[in-house]
């Protein structure tokens, strides 16, 4: 079987490149093992994403921002550390906007990508990636199911494990920080006003992410000593725990889900193209979840991809056009990657002149307009 382009993953990323191919004469398919369109229920899914108004942006030229069934706009970002009086907050009216960006659910997105993809003519394949072999036209593509798929560019949109990236012996770099993230949802006694809550404390960082007025997503970002301690408590005890490191300020929790937790590993690959190769989202890189910017980071991915393939029209899986693209990513994703390891180590540390320099920075930034307003700009994707 002939194809144009095979995307191997089809996540949230690996659908929106899809998407944003699927109004050229390209015959596309995409490679996923598992449920590509999952179901939504009543309650809402741990796992979501803090999605930008670029990535907004991206989504509706693509028709399928309209088709997410949950989002919660939020207009205000507050931050505020343990163990100083610093304190920055962010808002969407200094930058003249409605809301700096949207809580949604991962299935809630993947979900409405894939009705989005029903209405074009690109290809599902449910199976599993074997193995594949650079040709002079591009790259043949060995399924588990005995399906032998021949393209002229090769997408791996298949996540942090890239089966892609480990096949074509592209090496990348990683750097463990012995922590773990915790996610569940809570419901609070006093409002979120719309607002992502983060908390810096001595040992962890705390991040509530309002799905509604009462409703959240938390991401608790601790040493794995600490993180094991947080697992081994009952979801009451849990629940005060967290309420106490968010100093009670919305009241009482009460759990609502499973408490889940996964390893923080950064990953860099060393190239992110080949001839007729390109990787894209955590194929290509991952990082802390600090500012919820993974996501958005793999759609500037398919958005420059995208752009580069369309306006220079070349022969698909031309190794220039490819390199353009990586060219034009890896100083941001880099740039990402380092100030998340940064912040990590600043508010790890904890003696008491860095104690000091840190609210005093934070102070600073809160109280300057214009480097807020930079820092406001590029965490919303326009830098």
């Amino acid at each position: 079987m002939s194809y144009d382009i095979v995307v191997v993953g089809g996540g949230m990323v690996g659908q929106v490149f899809a998407l944003s191919m699927a109004k050229t004469d390209y015959k596309i398919a995409i490679i996923e093992p598992n449920n590509p369109n999952p179901v939504l229920n009543d309650n809402f899914h741990t796992r979501v994403s803090a999605i930008t108004p670029a990535s907004e942006q991206l989504l509706k030229e693509i028709n399928a921002w309209g088709l997410i069934k949950r989002k919660h706009a939020f207009s205000h970002t507050q931050v505020w550390d343990q163990n100083s009086h610093g304190m920055l907050d962010f808002h969407a009216k200094d930058e003249n906007l409605s809301h700096l960006g949207h809580i949604i659910e991962n299935d809630a997105i993947q979900s409405a990508l894939f009705e989005a993809l029903e209405k074009t003519n690109v290809e599902f394949i449910s199976a599993k990636l074997e193995d594949i072999k650079k040709t002079p036209a591009g790259y043949q593509v060995q399924l588990n199911n005995n399906q032998s798929l021949d393209c002229q560019l090769l997408i791996g949109a298949d996540g942090a494990r890239s089966r892609i990236r480990s096949l074509a012996n592209i090496d990348f770099s990683e750097n463990n920080y012995q922590q773990k993230a915790i996610v569940c949802n809570i419901k609070s006694e006093k409002g979120f006003n719309n607002t992502i809550w983060q908390r810096f404390l001595s040992d962890s960082i705390v991040a509530l992410l309002p799905l509604s007025e009462h409703q959240a997503s938390i991401v608790w970002s601790a040493e794995n000593h600490l993180a094991d301690e947080l697992m081994a408590l009952d979801k009451p005890a849990f629940a005060q725990r967290l309420a106490a490191a968010v100093e009670y300020r919305f009241g009482e929790f009460e759990v609502l889900s499973d408490i889940q937790a996964f390893p923080l590993i950064e990953r860099s690959a060393k190239d992110y193209v080949k001839e007729s190769l390109a990787l894209i989202g955590d194929a290509a890189h991952n990082i802390h979840p600090l500012a919820g910017q993974g996501v958005n980071l793999g759609f500037s991915d398919v958005s420059e991809l995208s752009t580069q393939l369309v306006e220079h029209n070349q022969k698909l899986g031309d190794y220039l056009t490819l390199r353009k693209y990586a060219r034009a990513r890896r100083l941001d994703n880099e740039l990402m990657a380092k100030t998340m390891r940064g912040l990590n180590w600043i508010y790890k540390e904890n003696n008491e002149p860095l104690r000091w320099l840190r609210g005093f920075g934070m102070n600073i930034i809160n109280d300057n307009p214009q480097l807020k307003s930079f820092l406001q700009k590029h965490a919303l994707g326009n830098s």
